[in-house]
């Protein structure tokens, strides 16, 4: 009898260590972009200011495109050399990091 329930301990605290449970832990991440929408522009449409900064900073660049938006930021496809970039500026012609 003794052995009896012995041995029914022994599978009874068997039996409850796989019923124990794993914490879970839950990862989200939320990546959000904003992005401001910009239309092309003709390049006779940007402003002067823009172009008279633009051969200040870098006399050999040549404009390929130009995109403003809504705020009156302006971009540009910029190639140097055979480097092609993109630069952001008002229209007062000062340069915007983004």
């Amino acid at each position: 009898m003794k052995n009896l329930f012995l041995s029914a301990a022994i599978v009874l605290g068997s039996l409850t260590s796989f019923a124990s449970t794993s914490p879970i832990t839950n990862n989200i991440v939320k990546t959000i972009s904003i992005e401001d929408e910009y239309t092309e522009i003709k390049l006779e449409e940007l402003p002067a200011a823009i172009s008279e900064s633009l051969k200040k900073a870098y006399p050999d660049a040549v404009i390929t495109k130009a995109y403003k938006n809504e705020k009156a930021e302006y971009k540009l496809d910029v190639t140097v050399g055979d480097k092609v970039g993109n630069l952001f500026a008002n229209a007062d012609g000062s340069w915007i990091k983004k």
